[in-house]
């Protein structure tokens, strides 16, 4: 079993990459299923969930490969399967987003209901009625999903009740292929939705309205091959802008659009940190205060404060002087971060979707587990001002979506390690 050990480090210092997006990386590996020529795709982020969706497509008669370490060439033009394999569909939620693809180019498909971290409902009815309204007819049982839409899909206006990120992706990439125009209300608006729209145009597609609540999809007859770089990683920006702040340090973060995370940067500077943009430049500086003060998050679909970084700022808030208070409002079970943080001394309170974080003036090394992706990512940001040592477990959730955070970090100064147990 391999954890990470972290220890009470100086003040980050330095410049650390940003990885191309994992959120982005993986609906546009799915939507690669869409195209007959060789796609390449660049700056993919080298990640067992990108690992695990490469499968998917390996098993669906595609080809992937690796052209260097963040290129991965892609050619479906043999596609023969609709049925995606139960062990590989088990092991993460995102290959989900292969139902959409194999619908529109095969006209059926078959999955299972899909994995992935344990933070809440993230109920599919929303992708399945999408689909329901372009014209398939869905089958489903406990543990299989199956869709079928043997004369074609037909574009229909769809009208989302939650603007759900994974399901305008899937409903965009089903509404490719499909007869006239489709219409989906209340879309999800976040970065990555843009950049899939931006690939699938490149490929041939007629999406336009992307990053607005209304996006229009005409249906084209066919998609052909391109080349495509992915979005840098906001989440990943995010959680090192937190590494600076939380530790004081000095840390200048490159390959990261400042637009997609102004939540952050708000939030950042309103405790207390120091932050320089650079004109033209993909880069920003992060200077943490000698004592942030406390303030309040509330997650909330973008633009608002992303869900994905709320653990990572609770970490900070628990050295933040005086009283934080973070309200989840995306996913109903996203605090299980904090039974971790209150064994390293944290003082939180919760309540429903509500969580009351007093400030401490140091933190206390503890054997603790990474109970999901981002709550992983938050107690190694943690054990950087800990006293002592820090010991994080199940850290295969933290792999799911940071590549080399260990690397990364030590990089900046950081007293950390992975080790075999």
């Amino acid at each position: 079993m391999e954890k990470i050990i972290v220890r009470k480090s100086e003040p980050l210092k330095g410049h650390v990459k940003i990885d191309g997006a994992k959120n982005s990386a993986l609906p546009i590996i799915a939507a690669s299923l869409l195209g007959t020529e060789d796609i390449i795709l660049e700056d993919v982020p080298n990640l067992a969930d990108v690992k695990v969706i490469l499968q998917v497509l390996n098993e669906l008669g595609a080809e992937t490969e690796y052209l260097d370490e963040n290129t991965v060439r892609i050619n479906s033009a043999n596609l023969n399967s609709y049925q995606t394999p139960y062990a590989l569909m088990s092991k993460m939620r995102a290959s989900f987003l292969v139902m959409g693809p194999l619908l529109a180019r095969l006209g059926r498909t078959e999955t299972h209901m899909p994995g992935g971290c344990a933070i809440g409902s993230r109920p599919i009815d929303l992708h399945l009625k999408g689909f329901m309204a372009l014209g398939a007819l869905i089958v489903e049982n406990t543990s299989v999903i199956g869709a079928k839409a043997e004369k074609g899909l037909i574009g229909d206006i769809i009208y989302l009740d939650f603007p759900s990120v994974g399901a305008t992706q899937n409903i965009m990439m089903a509404a490719t292929h499909a007869k006239g125009e489709t219409i989906i209300e209340n879309a999800a608006k976040e970065p990555e939705i843009v950049d899939l729209a931006n690939f699938l145009n490149k490929m041939g597609a007629d999406v336009k309205g992307a990053g607005t609540s209304s996006i229009r999809i005409k249906g084209v007859n066919k998609l052909r091959g391109c080349t495509h770089q992915i979005i840098p990683d906001r989440i990943e920006a995010a959680t090192f802008m937190v590494a600076a702040a939380i530790t004081k340090g000095d840390v200048t973060i490159d390959n990261i659009i400042t637009s997609h995370i102004r939540p952050v940067i708000a939030k950042l500077k309103e405790i207390g940190c120091t932050i320089t943009e650079f004109e033209n430049e993909d880069k920003v500086r992060v200077v943490g205060p000698d004592r942030p003060r406390g303030t309040r998050i509330k997650t909330l679909p973008y633009p608002g404060f992303p869900t994905d970084v709320q653990a990572q700022f609770m970490a900070l808030m628990t050295i933040c002087e005086g009283i934080s208070k973070v309200e989840e409002t995306v996913f109903e079970n996203r605090f299980m971060h904090v039974a971790e943080l209150q064994k390293m001394g944290a003082l939180i309170v919760t309540e429903g979707k509500e969580a009351r974080i007093a400030g401490v003036p140091k933190l206390k090394g503890a054997n603790v587990k990474a109970t999901d992706l981002r709550a992983g990512a938050a107690l190694v940001l943690a054990g950087l001002i800990a006293d002592g040592v820090t010991s994080v477990g199940d850290i295969y959730h933290i792999d799911r979506g940071y590549n080399n955070i260990v690397g990364k970090l030590r990089g900046l100064g950081a007293n950390i390690d992975r080790i075999t147990d």
